[in-house]
């Protein structure tokens, strides 16, 4: 009887231990599915954010912007402080709708837009990486662009770099090997400046 009684005991036993890790294994599997989907949020969130910066980087460079990029061989290390779109039009009167071929002409430029994009881009383009941290605030370093005109750099107190007192919008925006920084004007010399200064006509209108 005791033995019998005994036997009986040690299956319970087993029994409830078996339950008991049953129930924990349940448990813990519940605790973690929470977990894994808490887990792959951030994930859906950062692409999502990586899109939209992309996409937010592309309307700030612009087309003639990417036009200028397009121009320097994307496996070297260059930083180009790029015009944005109202900075052409402002400062080199250049409109992307008329200083464009139509689209059915394979949308290029016409030979004075090119000559102009292509002169902006020897002015404003650096054979190296330089990203804003390279910058030191309260110091102005220089560098030859790849035309040999000499650009002065500083940074402001919130971060965005200054170039031959023009002023960034945007800045360390990364094209394969190429930094872009966009820029609130257009960094160039004084003769191109002059020639391409609005005439009277222009000023009068």
């Amino acid at each position: 009887m005791k033995r019998d009684r005994f036997m009986r005991n040690s299956i319970s036993f087993v029994w409830l231990v078996v339950l008991v890790g049953c129930l924990f294994v349940i448990l813990i599997s519940t605790l973690r599915l929470p977990q894994v989907q808490l887990e792959s949020m951030p994930i859906g969130l950062y692409r999502t954010t990586n899109i939209r910066q992309a996409l937010e980087n592309e309307n700030a460079i612009g087309k003639f912007g990417q036009m200028m990029i397009e121009m320097l061989p994307e496996d070297l290390a260059f930083t180009v402080f790029v015009p944005s779109e109202r900075a052409f039009k402002r400062d080199l009167r250049l409109w992307v709708n008329e200083s464009l071929v139509g689209e059915k002409k394979g949308g290029k430029m016409n030979d004075d837009s090119y000559a102009i994009v292509s002169r902006v881009l020897g002015f404003s383009a650096v054979p190296r990486t330089l990203v804003s941290d390279d910058v030191p605030f309260g110091k102005e370093v220089l560098y030859d662009s790849i035309s040999g005109f000499v650009l002065y750099i500083s940074k402001d107190v919130d971060g965005m770099l200054v170039v031959n007192r023009v002023r960034s919008q945007r800045v360390d925006i990364k094209k394969k090997e190429i930094i872009v920084h966009v820029m609130d004007g257009v960094a160039m010399d004084a003769e191109f400046e002059e020639s391409v200064q609005p005439d009277n006509d222009d000023e009068q209108r």
